[in-house]
């Protein structure tokens, strides 16, 4: 999948492989172990440059698109499924405000995130409100020039680490999903608040937390877009980002199989590498095509939205779909492979097959993208289209 890269994309996935290699793998058992956050790491990536591919050059960004942050992701994936959505998130969490920020905004809140300076999160999800988004509970009610937020935000990724919050309320309940408002909220802010940070079983050094906001008061100038437009920027956010945990899902498949891989190369059974035997290279060949297809179905996906095509949110599912129900049959055999090796700590397979699940779960569950997918293949028979 390399040959239509530019020489500048293949410099971005070997700048991230390189952080993978030298500094995510040889503490990622560690940072799962303890659930530690990986501070250190981060500070290489932005040092690197990385957490700037996709915000405007304007805002201090480097201005690649939707595919660049895919192969970033990717890579480190590969090597910490944990690290890679640490990186990824504070995307997630930035692409409500390039959607439907104003220009102030973005040059307010853009630029420290561009350095790395500040991670960002995005605060949709509630105990209540999981895969019917619509149907949140957090309210933001208008004061003067500021509006008041009080709810609890449920399972956010970057937690209690980020700076710079979007935060989706409604503002009037009576209309439903089309009540909802997006907020950006800083780090800091007076009845903004934590709760517990999560045990969770794979991408443990990701930090996990509620998020609560009791009397939470921010300026007007907060608001992103128009009061009522936070459904649709939600929206258009997941369809934006879902490629990017297409991208997550592919890196922890590739790095699952590359272990099972040379497992199976170096042991020795029957006085030879169980390689060639074929109940084992065959599994591995599976393994191969299951990936490479992930990963063209990604980066076609990615490309798309980076052309400006308007209406992907059916491809844009597919690729949060196929991509993780991949890692997860990956990683799965390569725990197989390996045997009891493979489900040992001491070995990295078990961890892989640990962060798989979860791709299969967040930002809409694989049932519910294909629900996505049958609907908008209804509405295209229904107008005639084809595809």
């Amino acid at each position: 999948m390399e040959y239509f890269l530019t020489e500048e994309q293949l410099e971005i996935k070997r700048l991230a492989r390189r952080i993978a290699e030298n500094h995510v793998i040889p503490q990622r058992a560690e940072l799962d172990k303890n659930a530690e956050f990986p501070h250190a790491i981060m500070k290489e990536i932005a040092e690197a440059g990385l957490p700037a591919i996709y915000i405007p050059e304007e805002y201090d960004g480097i201005g690649a698109g939707l595919l660049e942050l895919c192969l970033a992701t990717e890579e480190l994936s590969r090597a910490c499924g944990g690290v890679g959505v640490t990186y990824a998130a504070s995307s997630l969490g930035s692409f409500p405000i390039i959607i439907g920020g104003s220009h102030e905004q973005k040059a307010r809140f853009l630029p420290p995130i561009a350095s790395g300076e500040h991670y960002a999160a995005f605060c949709l999800t509630e105990a209540g409100a999981g895969s019917d988004a619509g149907n949140i509970s957090t309210n933001a009610r208008k004061v003067g020039n500021e509006y008041v937020i009080n709810g609890t935000k449920q399972w956010i990724t970057n937690g209690c680490e980020a700076h710079t919050y979007t935060v989706f309320a409604k503002t009037d309940k009576a209309r439903g999903a089309r009540g909802i408002s997006a907020f950006v909220v800083e780090k800091g802010t007076p009845g903004l608040s934590f709760g517990k940070k999560e045990d969770k079983l794979g991408i443990r050094c990701s930090a996990t937390y509620e998020v609560v906001f009791e009397d939470c008061v921010v300026p007007a100038e907060n608001l992103l877009g128009r009061e009522g437009a936070g459904f649709s920027i939600a929206m258009r956010t997941f369809d934006k980002s879902r490629p990017g945990i297409g991208a997550q899902s592919i890196g922890i498949a590739q790095g699952a199989y590359e272990a099972a891989l040379n497992y199976a190369y170096t042991r020795q059974q029957f006085g030879q590498s169980i390689l060639n035997f074929q109940a084992v290279s065959f599994m591995l060949a599976d393994m191969a095509i299951q990936i490479e297809a992930a990963r063209a179905l990604t980066y076609q996906v990615a490309r798309m939205v980076d052309a400006g095509i308007k209406n992907y949110g059916k491809e844009s599912a597919m690729c949060k779909v196929f991509p993780s129900d991949v890692a997860m049959r990956v990683t799965t055999d390569a725990i197989q492979i390996m045997g009891g090796y493979g489900y040992m700590k001491d070995y990295p397979a078990e961890k892989y097959f640990r962060d798989a699940k979860i791709t299969q779960i967040y930002e809409g569950t694989n049932q519910i993208q294909r629900q996505i997918i049958a609907s908008s293949l209804i509405r295209e028979m229904a107008s005639g289209q084809r595809g």
